[in-house]
């Protein structure tokens, strides 16, 4: 259940994450390998600081008798002083504004993605009419079984989220062994390189398309009363394992779409390895 509620807009990211990267620096064919793993470390370390570390780690346990959310941090410190209202009423207010611009955004994007099938880009033609229009059904569906509560919704987007989590982390995986130098993103320094390379065209402005890779991470610290605390210590491994694996396997991709080349997978060159001799 905890899947099928908690984790919709995180899950959808790796949708737009690359593809916001990539045309804030001319397009996937003006990218360098060293662009590529400093942006793939970025998008890492993004989510392992303000997901991982800030949400599970440190605010999760903020909670309120076992609720979390803006309201409930607001009711554990409003007694250090009644000027708390304000922040407490801006979050509010930026909590409400999350809630119409994400759905929006998320389904549209997802729509958006169909046009990568040649039947799908037909059918959608060149206008976005008919994208808005399904965009419209399909939230207005979303939003009409509501009622139905949050444990039946769970229940019933539970098993297709971990459908769609598992094919993630599986369709990443496959695309590493062809770039297993992406594996490099997993050091730091790289994401620091990246901020101050002449190759990053966009800047510091980069970290605004790498930070949609945590869109919807504050749902792990509001919905913490509607799943359990537990639950999401228990599923957020693999969730984010998932996610890094898609994330290191577009950036495979992304650099053997930019060369035009297939790069030998690493067991390959493992198998061909020349054999030591006198064994």
């Amino acid at each position: 259940m905890t899947i099928g509620i908690v984790y919709g807009d995180i899950g959808t990211s790796p949708m737009y994450v690359m593809k916001s990267i990539l045309e804030g620096n001319g397009g996937i064919a003006h990218v360098a390998e060293g662009f590529i793993v400093g942006s793939l470390s970025l998008v890492i370390w993004t989510i392992t600081l303000l997901t991982t570390v800030k949400y599970v780690l440190i605010a999760m346990k903020a909670d309120n008798h076992g609720e979390g959310g803006i309201f409930s941090l607001y009711a554990l410190v409003k007694h250090c002083g009644k000027w708390l209202i304000l922040p407490a009423m801006l979050g509010g207010a930026a909590l409400l504004a999350d809630g119409v611009l994400t759905p929006a955004v998320t389904v549209t994007t997802a729509v958006e993605g169909l046009r990568s099938m040649a039947v799908m880009d037909r059918l959608l033609g060149a206008g976005q009419t008919k994208v808005v229009l399904i965009t419209l059904l399909i939230i207005t569906v979303l939003f009409a079984i509501q009622h139905a509560g949050t444990s039946r919704i769970g229940k019933a987007f539970g098993p297709v989220m971990l459908l769609w989590f598992s094919f993630l982390g599986v369709s990443g995986l496959l695309h590493i062994g062809a770039f297993p130098s992406v594996l490099r993103a997993f050091n730091p320094i790289h994401a620091v390189q990246v901020l101050l390379s002449p190759a990053n065209k966009a800047d510091f402005m980069i970290l605004g398309s790498v930070f949609l890779a945590t869109t919807g991470a504050e749902a792990l610290y509001s919905d913490m009363g509607h799943v359990g605390k537990e639950n999401i210590y228990f599923s957020w491994p693999f969730v984010k394992i998932c996610l890094v694996l898609n994330y290191l396997g577009q950036g495979a991709g992304t650099r053997r779409s930019s060369t035009g080349t297939f790069s030998t997978p690493f067991w390959t060159r493992i198998r061909s390895a020349p054999r030591p001799t006198g064994l």
